[in-house]
Parts: structure tokens; sequence; C-alpha cells
């Protein structure tokens, strides 16, 4: 059956599009390198016509499909299980942009097209799309959407769910919903589109979106500033909404071990500010123009000066600055990695409860595993923790997670849902969190989610074992 099914393939997209040899490595191995699958071949579909051939010849031959944009997810949900028996459906050759809208501040974009790409594309026409993620470079737009990612200007532009106005699917069945609308009122019955944002190609697969696009800022300033505790992190927060409003687009904070780890491994990288307990990232997009944001700027971080939320700040004078403050924030992750294996959580929680939820669930990780090294950061503007732990110093970074991850993961989420919180904030379920979203999702919920799926693909061929 299967040389029967790889030959149907072959004529849908080409024998040379059908990768069944060599080292498949970056289709079969995720991000975090903790799932390793092996795919019955590698598919690279170029159109979404193609796209529906393939579905419906897996359909004809029972065969289930792992959809995949850039593998750049950490939670287990693009790379194929173990078994040798699905397929692997890359759209990394669907990355066309097909249309720019000027007028309707929309563009429609293919599955497969890097995020930076669509950036790109948007700043060439004097326009901004605001999705903005550390994996940039290499995540794609199919998989922004599938994910529902958020990123680091969630606080005034949303997620990614918010940004799409429309979509191009391929169902389960290999039929095509040609859904693309640059529409902002549709108000015509069930939205479809959300059923597909977040789904982790469990229900169909994105083969293209319509995004919204905004006016490129005039002026984007950038600050670092620094808080004795996470509570004055949070009166900032509220400062800065009073005083710039919408003009708040960034608000990233990170703990003083986070940027300890980035000292330690990538020392070359400048951090102006002197160590403190937390340091807050702000960024402000202006429509008027540099000269009234810096005074904007400067006004509100005088009045946290003398008010006591900071002990200290420094604004980027230039670009280069901008940049080299942000690459501060986005190398935390990079120097986990280094430091070793680690226990991440992606977490959220109403922005007004989350000092009170690290204080206590600092406490009770380090009662239970004295020495744990903890590495908080993240989108404190939107209420998104990456609420990371790193081995004691000195002990084996492997063992430590292979020991603890499920206690310390109780811990957390006991935690996060006394706190009227969500386990997963932008990262989704994928396979990571799949059993513990059974437990933590309301039965009612969870019964709604499996009606969809059954109702969409009743065969489960579509990224089966994920979500649901």
């Amino acid at each position: 059956m299967s040389e029967a099914l790889l030959a149907a393939l072959r004529d849908v997209v080409g024998s040379t599009n059908v990768l069944t040899d060599g080292d498949l490595s970056a289709y079969q191995v995720d991000q975090r390198k903790r799932y390793i699958g092996r795919a019955l071949a590698v598919v690279r579909p170029a159109s979404t016509e193609e796209v529906a051939a393939v579905v419906s010849a897996c359909a004809a031959h029972g065969t289930a499909i792992v959809p995949q944009g850039g593998n750049t997810g950490l939670v287990g949900g693009s790379v194929p299980d173990a078994s040798g028996t699905q397929i692997l459906l890359s759209l990394q050759r669907m990355h066309r942009v097909r249309e720019i809208d000027r007028a309707n501040l929309a563009m429609t974009v293919e599955a497969g097209c890097v995020l930076q790409t669509v950036q790109g594309a948007a700043e060439a026409q004097g326009l901004l799309f605001p999705l903005s993620l550390a994996a940039e470079g290499s995540c794609t737009l199919g998989g922004n959407l599938a994910t529902n990612a958020g990123g680091t200007q969630v606080l005034r532009y949303g997620n990614a769910r918010e940004l799409c106005l429309g979509l191009e699917v391929v169902t389960a069945t290999g039929e095509i919903w040609h859904g693309l609308s640059g529409l902002r009122k549709d108000n015509t019955g069930y939205d479809l589109r959300d059923l597909f944002i977040g789904s982790e190609g469990t229900l169909g697969i994105i083969t293209a979106a319509t995004v919204k696009l905004f006016p490129k800022p005039a002026a984007i300033m950038t600050a670092l500033a620094a808080c004795d505790s996470l509570q004055a992190a949070l009166d900032l927060l509220q400062l800065a909404r009073a005083r710039t409003g919408s003009a708040l687009t960034g608000f990233e904070v990170m703990n003083r071990f986070s940027l300890a780890l980035v000292r330690r491994h990538y020392p070359q990288l400048a951090q102006p500010l002197p160590e403190s307990p937390w340091t807050v990232l702000l960024e402000q997009s202006d429509n008027e123009g540099e000269a009234h944001a810096r005074q904007l700027f400067e006004s509100l971080l005088e009045a946290a000066l003398e008010a006591g939320v900071i002990s200290d700040a420094a604004v980027a004078e230039s670009l280069a600055q901008s940049n080299a403050m942000w690459h501060l924030r986005e190398s935390i992750p990079l120097a986990q990695a280094e430091e070793g294996l680690n226990i991440k959580h992606d977490i959220s929680l109403p922005v007004s409860r989350i000092p009170a939820f690290v204080a206590a669930t600092d406490a009770a990780l380090q009662q239970a595993f004295p020495g744990t090294r903890l590495v908080d950061f993240g989108h404190l503007g939107d209420g998104n923790l990456h609420y990371n732990l790193q081995a004691p110093e000195g002990s084996s970074p492997a063992a430590f997670l292979g020991a603890n991850e499920h206690a310390v993961n109780k811990i957390v989420y006991d935690a996060v849902i006394a706190h009227g919180g969500s386990i997963s904030a932008e990262h989704g379920i994928g396979a990571l969190k799949r059993d513990e979203l059974a437990q933590r999702k309301s039965p009612v919920a969870m019964g709604l989610m499996r009606a969809i799926k059954q109702a969409l693909d009743p065969a489960n061929r579509m990224n089966p074992g994920r979500v649901v």
C-alpha cells in the first residue's frame, strides 16, 4: 500500500519533492530535540491544488498527515511519530506573497512564507505587519496561524488570530475552502476562520491567509528600566498605559537570572543597566514623530523614577541601540539552551495576579527542589510569562529534567489554575501538553473540542495525537 501511495504522491508533486532517503532530520526532529520521528515520506507541494491532491491521496490510502511550516514549534506538534507510516507535508515551497491591497490595509500570503519575509513585504510598501517573535527568520505564517502565535507586540496589535482576516484551507477530505476574505465585518454564520486558527493542523491545512496591515509608525522608542520587584514592574505598566495609551507596543519583563544567563553565555552583548531583580523592556510607537515620542517616553521614565517605580533607565539613542536591547531579550532562550536542558512553561495569567503567582510558585519550587534556578521572562503587558526552570548549579540538566519534570509541572500548573490562568499562552498544545490539557480543561470544553475534531476529521488523519 505504501508504494502505491508514494507513486501517487510523486505523480502529484514530482519525484524530487517526495523525500524518503537521506538526512531528513530538519523535518523529523523538533526544535527542542525532544521529539524525533520517522516519516513514510516528506512531501513538498507547491500549490494549494497540490496540497489538496496530496490530502486526497492520503485519505484514499488511510494515511495520516503531519503538516509542517518552519518546524520552529516548542511543543512537539509538527514532526511525525516514530512509526514510519505518516506523511510529513511541508509547506515551505508555498511562499508567495499573492497580493498587497494598500487601500484595504491587507495582504494575502501563502502559508510557507517566512514571517520575516511577510514583514519585509509590508515594509516595502511603507506599511507594517506587526507579528514579531524570536523565530521570525525561520517560522512561517501558516505555522504562526496554526498555533495562534503571540510574540512581542500583542499588547498593541493582538496575536495571530486578531491579525487574520481570512484563510484558505484544505480540509481533511481534500476539499479547498476559499475563505481569503479581506473583510473586517462578515456576519454570515459560524466563523470558520477561527476554527482553524490555533488548531495546530488537527482540523485542516492552512495554505494561505489574508492578514491585516497597519500604517508604519513615524517613530519607535525603546528603553530598559530597572525595577526592584515584579509589583514595581506592574506599576510601571499601569503608568505607561496611562501616559502613552495605545502607543505602548511592547512591555517585556526579565528577571535577574535570565539576564545573568545571557551575560554568562553571550558576554559580548552589552547590558546598559546594572543588575536588578527585574528589568523591563518598553517600546513605544508614535505617529507624530521622533521628537514627540522621545518627549513622551522620557517624561514617563522621569515620572516613574520620581515615584520610585524604577531605580534606573536607559533610552535607546539609535536603531542599533534599540536592536541591541531587543537582542538581549531574545537571547534568553538561546542562553538557556547553552546552559542545558530546562523545563519550560508558556503560561498566561491575569496581569494583576502575576506578582502573587510568581512569589508563591517560586517559593513552592525552591522548597520542593532546593537550588532550582528560575528563568522568568516574557510579555508582562499581555500576561504571558515564560516561566522556566534550570537545574541546580552543578547538577545534570538531563537527569534533573528526567526525574522532576512531572512534579515541577504539577506545582506550576496547579498554581496557574489557582490564579485563573492558562497552561499555554502562545506555544500551543502539540504532543507535549496534550494529556495535561485533558486534565486541566473543563470536561465541557474538551467535549466540544472533540466534537469539532470528529466533525471535521472523523478518521483522525490530520496531525493525530496532537491537542485532543
